[in-house]
């Protein structure tokens, strides 16, 4: 039995670098989130990068049970709830135009921001 000889791999031709920035929005208010996403979003096509998203991601609720008064009534409650929003947006190979753009770009207060390149 002859042993075969191993073919050497070809190279193939070396992937592009693709550099990406992930934005996560969080908010309170619904309307202001996807007015501040809209307007990420257009920025970012207006100076030639792609985008992929707004993606909505789960919304987490919180609720709050609290007695309607100290000593009377111990079985009347009340419940609030705050929930909270999220969009995820993914800015695909941006140019040095874009992420000047961002970062002039003012968003409504209420909406909270991370970015990581």
């Amino acid at each position: 039995m002859a042993k075969q000889e191993k073919q050497p791999k070809q190279d193939k031709q070396p992937k592009q670098v693709r550099q990406k920035i992930r934005i996560r929005l969080k908010g309170y208010d619904q309307r202001i989130l996807d007015r501040s996403t809209a307007d990420i979003v257009e920025t970012a096509k207006r100076t030639g990068a792609g985008v992929a998203g707004p993606i909505p991601m789960p919304t987490r609720r919180e609720i709050y049970t609290v007695l309607r008064s100290p000593n009377i009534d111990r079985k009347s409650r009340e419940q609030f709830e705050i929930r909270t929003h999220k969009r995820l947006v993914d800015i695909l190979n941006p140019t040095g135009k874009t992420i000047d753009a961002l970062k002039t770009l003012t968003l409504p207060a209420g909406v909270d921001i991370k970015i990581k390149a």
